[in-house]
């Protein structure tokens, strides 16, 4: 009841998708041009700390690289997170200049995720799941866990990570 509501992320191309969808909702609305310029966002919280050569203490940690272990992070790096959103923002906003190219960034290659369908997952989240968010094995496993016999999202789940 009300407006907002809780959805468990079950692998990390659902918490991809899910930090995106929330880092570009003020860019989606235009209250702000640019993920870097949207205010109130960790996005731009990360990046004005990664200017000053700092790693902000409340917000979890990104990936190191490969070499440097650090066991309660998120799953990809700072960098591969930048080029996403920043990729993803200017497919969605239809007055950003100049054109993006088609390529992939690495994180969408690494969770093997199509653009056609990351953009879905970034602008239609809600609408595509209700309470849980994963591939299809994990929702299962999630409505098994939760004693429900019907197994919600998985047509999204299937249609948009794989």
């Amino acid at each position: 009841e009300g407006r907002f509501k809780s959805q468990a992320l079950l692998d990390e191309s659902a918490l991809a998708a899910c930090m995106a969808y929330v880092d570009l909702n003020p860019v989606r609305a235009k209250i702000a041009k640019t993920p870097e310029t949207s205010d109130h966002t960790s996005i731009q919280y990360r990046i004005n700390a990664a200017r000053v050569g700092k790693t902000p203490k409340r917000l979890m940690p990104f990936a190191g690289n490969p070499k440097q272990d650090i066991p309660q992070s998120l799953p990809f790096t700072l960098p591969d997170y930048l080029q996403l959103v920043d990729t993803t923002s200017r497919y969605i906003h239809p007055t950003k200049r100049g054109k993006v190219e088609h390529t992939l960034p690495t994180i969408l290659e690494r969770l093997n995720i199509e653009h056609e369908q990351w953009l879905t997952l970034t602008t239609q989240f809600e609408a595509c799941f209700k309470h849980a968010v994963g591939k299809e094995a994990l929702l299962e496993q999630y409505a098994h866990n939760q004693h429900q016999q019907r197994v919600q999202g998985r047509q999204s789940a299937r249609r948009l990570l794989g």
